[in-house]
């Protein structure tokens, strides 16, 4: 499994205490030179790399070093971890079905960049996470997990979060390791969890 991240990385870190997730997490890699998640990689000796956009003349040109990258190392399965930039078919397409992201929101509701402060500012009294595969529109993918988070009376985006966050500590995991023992089967939009909820 590769983790790309952007930020502070406290779903990457999620992911490598996880007992099943963790070993698996092989690879590491950032937009971004001083991002914390990095510290994290390197703790637990997991191989972490930089590839800045910045140096690429073209998204694709990114995505094709991103796919060199994930191919050389033997990746089978790519989770984003707060990863901050949009890519393209180039490297998104030989991952079908293999390539999982977090949001917190209860999708289709709140997609974007700004799910908590857009769901407390719509007055809405419920919010949650989703666990859903990476396609080529943005937070668009099949949905394989969903947990509701109510929101309450006085909450701020930082108190919101915070709580999502825990959610998604949990749920992620849970995920990844469907993904990884292939139990996870996509039908057109609906994903079916084997074992659990098969047609």
């Amino acid at each position: 499994m590769a983790v790309l991240v952007s930020g502070a990385g406290t779903n990457l870190q999620a992911l490598l205490d996880d007992p099943e997730v963790g070993p698996r997490v092989v690879l590491v890699v950032s937009s971004r030179a001083g991002a914390a998640a990095l510290e994290r990689a390197e703790a637990r000796g997991v191989k972490a790399v930089v590839l800045d956009p910045g140096r690429y003349e073209t998204r694709e040109a990114h995505d094709e070093a991103l796919l060199r990258l994930l191919e050389d190392e033997g990746i089978e399965f790519v989770l984003f971890a707060g990863y901050m930039r949009i890519l393209t078919p180039v490297v998104l397409k030989p991952f079908q079905d293999r390539w999982l992201n977090v949001h917190p929101s209860l999708l289709p509701a709140f997609p974007g960049a700004h799910p908590v402060r857009d769901a407390l500012e719509s007055g809405a009294r419920i919010t949650g996470v989703t666990v859903h595969f990476v396609v080529e529109e943005v937070d668009q993918g099949p949905i394989v997990l969903q947990e509701a988070v109510p929101i309450l009376p006085g909450d701020d985006e930082e108190t919101l979060h915070a709580r999502i966050q825990e959610v998604e500590h949990r749920l992620y995991p849970r995920a990844a390791r469907l993904m990884a023992e292939g139990k996870l089967k996509v039908e057109g939009r609906r994903v079916h969890v084997l074992g659990e909820d098969e047609p």
